[in-house]
This record gives C-alpha cells, sequence and structure tokens, in this order.
C-alpha cells in the first residue's frame, strides 16, 4: 500500500475557506450591516473594508445538555474537601468580576452581547454590490481578433515545462522501451538458450570456446537492455493552446451631468456621488468597459474624470446639446453591433421648455434604439418640470430599457442606485 504525506507548508490565508462559509452562513445579517455602513459613509470613502457585529444570539449554535431526572457519577480530581452525599453550594452572583459576561456592566472592552469582525475591501464591495448588474448586457459581433481566450487543442511534441502533459509523456516512454528493447529480449532469450544447449551436451562434446562467446553475447545485451533510457526529450508531450477568438462582451457608460448655474453645488455633490459609486461599480465588475464622461450647461462637452468631476461652471441648461454629443460619439467611435450601450444623466430637471421635447424626439428616434439601458436621477426636492415630463412618455414606450428616479437627500443615492442597477429576471 502506498501512502502519501503531504509536508507542505500551510498556506498564507489557510482560513480562507472557512471564512468564507461564515460569510455565506450570516450573509443578511452582515449585508444588512454593510447597508447601515454605505448610508453612514460618503461615497468617496466606500473603497475601504468595514468592522460589523453580528448579535450574539443569531450566531449560537445547538448543543448538548443533560435534561432533568437520571442518575449521574462524577468524579472530580484533587477533591480534599466533599465526600458522597455532600451538597455542593451554589456560586454566589455579583462580586468582584470584571462586567465582561452577559448579566454584568463593564465600562472596559466591547462586551460579549455582539460578534464583531473586520471585513476586507474586497468582501466589502461584494455586499455592497451584490445582486446589481448592467441590464441588458448582450455578446456582440467578433469585431477584435485581439480578443481571443486559450483553448486546449490536443498535444504537441514541443512546448514549455509548465505545460508538461506527464500522462501522455509516459505513455510514449513506455511505448518507445517496450520498442526499442524487443529485439535485444528476443536475441537475449535466444542467446540463453543456445548457451542453455551448449552446457548440456556431454563434456566431450562441449564447445567452450562457444560457450564463451555465447557468455560475452549474453552479457553486451544485458548491458544494452540497461542503457535504454526511462524516458528521452523525445517521449516528452506538451498540452497545446491555440488562441480561440471569443465574442465581444464590451460596454460603454456615457455619463451625463448637468452643470448649469441652476444645479447647485449641493447638486452637484450629490451627482457626483452618484457617478462616482457608479464608476466604482463598473470598474470593479466589469473588466471591459468604457466610461464617457459629458458635462453640459448651454452646450455639451466631453471631459475626462478628473474635470468632470471637480471642474465647476455656470450659465443655463440645454440638456439636448449633452443628448445630441453622445449621439455623435457613438456614430463615431462605438458602432451599435459592436458595444454594449448604456447612458447615465444627472440633472435637476432644469431645462428649457422647448429643448425638453427635443430631448424626447432624440431618445425616441435616435438613441435608444440602439441603447441596452438609459437611466436619468433627477436630482430635486421640488416639483418636476417639463424635461421630466417628456421622460415619462419616454418611459412608457421603452419600458424595460428606461428608469427614472428622483434624489432628494445624499442617502437616496445608494437605494436608488440598487434600484436602478439592479439584477433583472430574464425577460422582465
Amino acid at each position: 500500500m502506498t501512502y502519501f504525506i503531504d509536508r507542505r507548508a500551510n498556506a498564507k490565508h489557510k482560513s480562507a475557506v472557512n471564512r468564507q462559509r461564515f460569510l455565506d452562513r450570516y450573509r443578511t445579517h452582515i449585508k444588512r450591516s454593510v447597508e447601515e455602513a454605505v448610508n453612514r459613509r460618503s461615497i468617496t470613502d466606500m473603497e475601504r473594508g468595514e468592522k460589523v457585529s453580528i448579535p450574539a444570539r443569531d450566531i449560537s449554535e445547538p448543543v448538548f445538555q443533560h435534561g432533568p431526572g437520571g442518575k449521574r457519577a462524577i468524579i472530580a480530581p484533587g477533591n480534599k474537601e466533599f465526600v458522597e452525599g455532600d451538597r455542593l453550594r451554589r456560586p454566589g452572583g455579583g462580586g468582584g468580576g470584571d462586567g465582561a459576561g452577559e448579566g454584568g456592566a463593564s465600562n472596559q472592552g466591547e462586551g460579549m452581547d455582539e460578534f464583531a469582525f473586520t471585513l476586507s475591501r474586497e468582501e466589502f464591495l461584494d455586499f455592497v454590490f451584490d445582486g446589481l448588474e448592467l441590464p441588458h448586457l448582450e455578446r456582440k459581433n467578433l469585431v477584435d481578433l485581439d480578443e481571443v481566450r486559450p483553448v486546449r487543442a490536443g498535444v504537441s511534441k514541443e512546448g514549455v515545462p509548465a505545460r508538461i502533459n506527464i500522462v501522455r509523456s509516459m505513455r510514449e516512454a513506455q511505448a518507445r522501451r517496450i520498442a526499442m528493447r524487443a529485439p535485444i529480449r528476443r536475441a537475449l532469450r535466444e542467446a540463453m538458450e543456445a548457451l542453455a544447449e551448449e552446457e548440456r551436451k556431454d563434456p566431450v562434446l562441449r564447445n567452450p570456446a562457444r560457450i564463451t562467446e555465447l557468455k560475452a553475447e549474453i552479457e553486451r545485451l544485458e548491458k544494452r537492455l540497461e542503457a535504454v533510457p526511462f524516458i528521452d526529450t523525445y517521449d516528452l508531450r506538451y498540452n497545446n493552446l491555440v488562441d480561440q477568438p471569443q465574442p465581444s462582451s464590451k460596454a460603454v457608460m456615457f455619463c451625463v451631468m448637468d452643470v448649469s448655474g441652476s444645479m447647485t453645488q449641493a447638486h452637484k455633490d450629490i451627482a457626483k456621488r452618484f457617478f462616482l459609486l457608479l464608476y466604482l461599480f463598473l470598474e470593479r465588475n466589469y473588466e471591459k468597459v468604457e466610461l464617457v464622461f459629458v458635462r453640459h450647461h448651454t452646450a455639451a462637452k466631453e471631459v475626462d474624470e478628473e474635470e468632470f468631476f471637480y471642474s465647476r461652471e455656470t450659465g443655463g441648461t440645454i440638456v439636448s446639446s449633452a443628448l445630441t454629443l453622445v449621439d455623435e460619439i457613438i456614430e463615431a467611435r462605438y458602432p451599435p453591433g459592436q458595444w454594449n450601450l448604456y447612458v447615465a444623466q444627472a440633472s435637476d430637471g432644469d431645462n428649457w421648455d422647448d429643448d425638453s421635447i427635443t430631448c424626447r424626439d432624440l431618445l425616441v428616434e435616435r438613441l435608444m434604439p440602439r441603447l441596452q439601458y438609459f437611466t436619468y436621477v433627477e436630482i430635486t426636492p421640488h416639483a418636476h418640470q417639463a424635461l421630466w415630463e417628456e421622460y415619462e412618455r419616454v418611459e412608457a414606450e421603452y419600458a424595460e430599457r428606461f428608469a427614472m428616479r428622483q434624489i432628494v437627500e445624499a442617502g437616496d443615492i445608494y437605494p436608488v442606485f440598487r434600484e436602478l442597477f439592479k439584477r433583472r429576471i430574464a425577460g422582465t
């Protein structure tokens, strides 16, 4: 019987599996704590871990206890005070404890009422974005030949040591040894039979020279057998990998924000937080998502991330300028047959009345037939204006791919974000 003993050193994160089991078991409690932490934090402070607590009663596990009745014999080692039949005194309550138990109070430590532990950054973001996705993400046509995935394609005689196929190599070595040793073994068997026959002859008829010759031949053949290598470079086989083109799953998100004079600094901060959360979500979950930042007042402009979030401008509001620029960018750089197109727009709802109708026409005639999803958040505590009313008509026509919500304060950002990007069931 063969025994395998694993003497490898323990990995650095050897308890990672148990930790994941714990997180899965108490996912509901942890998710509730994470949502409370999100509401306390600023969006820009979203990328660090979090210390969460779970009530001790929720992590208690069933235990076996003795029921009433029955007889039990207990042996207490080192007993010098009691004899059989004595009644043990019950320990008194209160006293000089340190207050760390469930029944006492203490001005030190965290107590025993809750189980506290720290989530890493990755674990925290997993819970923050749990259940979110880019709606209607589709596989597009093969457009980038460099977008490939290595796939197995049999074995080859050439390759790198990391891809060696041990089973096939040993099989080839065994076949080679059998093929090379077969004629030698046949000649050796014939020589040994001839030697045995010569030695069985009468001593008068025996040929000593022939016997010496046969023994030398047998020795030479045995050395030839031993010289056949167990494995040779000719036997080595390597797993062959070829690059197989893959359908493109690329997406582009257009972030559109109003920076006109009607947008107060508080409105702009809320909009920036919404887009920062969106940016963090996309950057974490989708490797091949491009972001395009468009900011507008009376005129729209494509900017980089730094200018989009932190520069300040004033002026009137013409929302259609931003939608027109988005349409031009799509025409120039992002063909709908090759990209999944998404637009997220943030505004206070203020716009020229006539321009709101233009916005609706642009969406219905140009953008929505090509977009996977359009989200609009209106940052205002007041009644909706003409832009919201025109967008409601667009939503009625494209209910599955158009969503709009209102944000009043910073605390509304995360719930609204989850509502806009929650995972949809197929067909809904």
